[in-house]
């Protein structure tokens, strides 16, 4: 009979690896367990539980926390996943700053740091960088050598023809040709590079409000109008990089917008975005500054989720703006017939379940299908948050590899 080969699937090296990552995967949903909790949950026998937690133990993947307390019986050793096994770190990047973060392999942020980026050419964005994860290594209390990989989150998406940063002519110093291979060369760890929504959407797909859901989008809203698909479980960015950018897409409504790249601008922006909240809250009689900015926008939109029952103005300011958003909205949807919209950003999650509800009823009217549309559930840094799970989960599946 043939041999098989070390790492065949099959064989009892892989086999035993498997149960190893069933069981850092259950620590890490559940936290502490015991050994006997473990076994039931692996469907593993009380002895080969135990040989594997010796196995991850003496790997250095977990640790004995304590002991179950206030139960019939002898009190049990629990087991967590050693939170000092590996750290990843993330950076969400704007025209304004760069918020870095470093998180172990838990989870658990353990160091952040910000950088106000005032415009500067290509030559300062690696200083900023580098400045920026510096910050929140020191922060974290750790070393370079700790952080296993590094995701960098950006407005727009990189080319990966060119290697060129593409709708995000707002973010100055990032479209050098030769910006990700200079980064590279300085970078003390691997590092990968993803939009700023998509990684808002991993974020929700991981720890929030699309857990489950294998076909969801996310409207994006706070400055910029995005979008960012999930389908069949994976995220789609296009061949350019740019499915999602929504708003480009004309729409009824508003004036065609040509040369969009240089306007960095299109229909569903001028019609829907946070310039245009201002405008409907003075045509509804609201006296309020001719400012687009957010917390301006997210004011108004606050004002309008508390007080839309008692005054008509408000009432009428969500009543057009959920009519705004649903129209681009149903474009989108009748193409992709998506299960679930999660609407992210301060200039939507503001106007609350009173928004919400009216884009819902809006976009029945527009678009053949009904998709769910609820509220992001992952509100604080959640672009950085997302960054961090997609560097996370490239570091578990290197660290909790017991096959080799």
């Amino acid at each position: 009979m043939a041999g098989t080969t070390p790492g065949t699937p099959g064989t009892p090296r892989v086999l035993r690896a498997m149960n190893d990552r069933a069981a850092l995967d259950l620590l890490l949903e559940h936290g502490p367990l015991s050994r006997t909790r473990i076994g039931k949950l692996t469907g593993l026998s009380k002895p080969t539980a135990s040989q594997l937690l010796a196995r991850l133990e003496a790997a250095g993947l977990v640790v004995a926390t304590g002991t179950t307390e206030g139960r019939p019986g002898p009190n049990a050793q629990l087991y967590a996943v050693d939170a000092r096994a590996a750290y990843a770190a993330g950076l969400d990047v704007d025209q304004h700053r760069i918020h870095a973060a470093v998180a172990d392999v838990t989870g658990r942020i353990v160091g952040e740091y910000e950088l106000r980026t005032p415009g500067r050419s290509a030559s300062g964005v690696v200083r900023q960088v580098t400045d920026a994860l510096d910050g929140a290594v020191k922060a974290a209390g750790v070393t370079h050598a700790d952080v296993r990989r590094l995701v960098i989150g950006t407005p727009g998406a990189f080319d990966p023809a060119t290697g060129r940063l593409r709708y995000a002519s707002h973010l100055p110093g990032w479209h050098s040709p030769t910006l990700l291979e200079e980064l590279a060369a300085v970078l003390p760890m691997p590092f990968e590079y993803e939009n700023d929504v998509n990684l808002v959407a991993l974020a929700e797909q991981r720890l929030g409000a699309a857990r489950g859901h294998s076909d969801f989008a996310l409207l994006w809203n706070e400055g910029g109008l995005g979008a960012a698909l999930v389908l069949g479980g994976r995220l789609h960015r296009g061949f350019t990089g740019g499915a999602g950018e929504l708003g480009f897409l004309p729409v009824p409504g508003t004036p065609l917008v040509r040369q969009v790249t240089k306007a960095n601008s299109g229909g569903f922006q001028e019609l829907a975005g946070i310039q245009a909240v201002p405008r409907i809250a003075r045509e509804a009689g609201i006296e309020t500054p001719d400012h687009p900015f957010v917390p301006v926008v997210s004011g108004l939109l606050s004002r309008a989720a508390e007080t839309h029952g008692d005054d008509p103005r408000y009432a009428e300011l969500l009543d057009r703006y959920a009519e705004r958003l649903a129209v681009g909205l149903a474009s989108l949807v009748t193409v992709l017939d998506p299960e679930l919209i999660v609407l992210a950003g301060d200039a939507l999650v503001t106007g609350g379940e009173p928004l919400r509800a009216r884009v819902q009823s809006e976009l029945a009217d527009l678009a053949p299908s009904r998709p769910r549309l609820v509220l992001s559930a992952v509100r604080r840094s959640p672009v950085l948050r997302g960054a961090l799970e997609s560097a996370l989960a490239t570091t578990r599946d290197e660290v909790f590899d017991t096959s080799r």
